[in-house]
């Protein structure tokens, strides 16, 4: 990971999730793959009356979020240190509004964890997938060869048992990243 000012600068989490939430719905519950620094984690959190299970393996970025949490009195924020790839989220099945993988489907087994958010999603619930182009550089991110491409993380999305699988057009928000959305 960057500095946490130079991550920034990639996105507008504000912009970004209310495009993705309009699409997904309102959220109830949701649950965030690899938390990194909160960028979106806080943002999530002032949209929905449910809880946001916000999970890293990196305990500097779960330390993090936690005292971003406590300074913005954010009490609907669960923040955890848990190697979700290896072990799964810990949340009981169909628990979950809204899952959120940003900047994750590069990972070995991409399928996996895309069930893993498919089974703690309830009926109707939303998957939103952003992730990093392949088709430019960009300043940051794993290398082009690693990049999944849309139609992969689509394909991956659709494997994994999710429906109706649209694309989520981010470039104003997110210039260095494409955004999916798909539904339980």
């Amino acid at each position: 990971m960057p500095e946490e000012a130079c991550w920034a600068t990639f996105f507008d989490p504000e912009a970004a999730l209310d495009q993705l939430l309009t699409l997904a719905g309102s959220p109830g519950n949701t649950v965030e793959f690899g938390c990194g620094f909160g960028t979106f984690t806080l943002p999530a959190a002032r949209r929905t009356a449910g809880v946001v299970s916000a999970l890293d393996i990196e305990l500097e970025m779960v330390e993090s979020v936690r005292e971003k949490a406590d300074a913005e009195a954010c009490d609907n924020i669960h923040v955890e240190l848990r190697d979700f790839v290896a072990d799964g989220t810990g949340l009981e099945t169909g628990s979950q509004a809204h899952a959120m993988i940003f900047n994750l489907l590069h990972l070995e087994n991409p399928v996996a964890l895309l069930s893993e958010a498919h089974r703690v999603l309830g009926t109707g619930g939303a998957v939103s997938v952003i992730h990093w182009r392949s088709d430019i550089p960009t300043p940051r991110g794993p290398s082009l060869d690693i990049r999944p491409t849309p139609e992969q993380c689509r394909e991956w999305m659709q494997e994994a048992g999710f429906r109706a699988v649209q694309t989520v057009d981010l470039q104003s928000c997110c210039p260095y990243h494409f955004g999916l959305l798909g539904r339980r």
